[in-house]
């Protein structure tokens, strides 16, 4: 059974930086296009980053030039830099394929809270 965790999220000052970490179980990582989604307070998911299974990297308008996604096949891990922070990107983060791998696969998620 699938299954993702996700961790490095936390408080931080505006233009401050965070590395998010997911950890991926059940699923041949390597063969899957992978991306980072976020959910805000009374919105609905949104797809933030995403890294094909040949390292082409994609952002929202929104974290373009902030944000770099990267993925270590080796130890099926997913990752999300993020720097210059701002208080809209305050959400859950979470990490899944691209598309997503189903209802079921959705794991707990990372909170940032990003805040002076």
């Amino acid at each position: 059974q699938v299954q993702f965790v996700e961790s490095g999220g936390g408080l931080v000052q505006p233009g401050g930086s965070l590395r998010l970490s997911c950890a991926a179980s059940g699923v041949i990582f390597s063969i899957y296009n992978m991306a980072w989604y976020r959910q805000a307070p009374g919105k609905e998911r949104e797809l933030v980053a995403t890294i094909s299974i040949i390292n082409s990297k994609n952002y929202d308008d929104s974290v373009k030039g902030r944000f770099t996604i990267s993925r270590d096949n080796a130890k099926n891990t997913l990752y999300l830099q993020m720097n210059n922070l701002k208080p809209e990107d305050t959400a859950f983060y979470y990490c899944n394929g691209n598309p997503n791998l189903g209802m079921n696969s959705w794991g707990q998620g990372t909170q940032v809270t990003v805040s002076s």
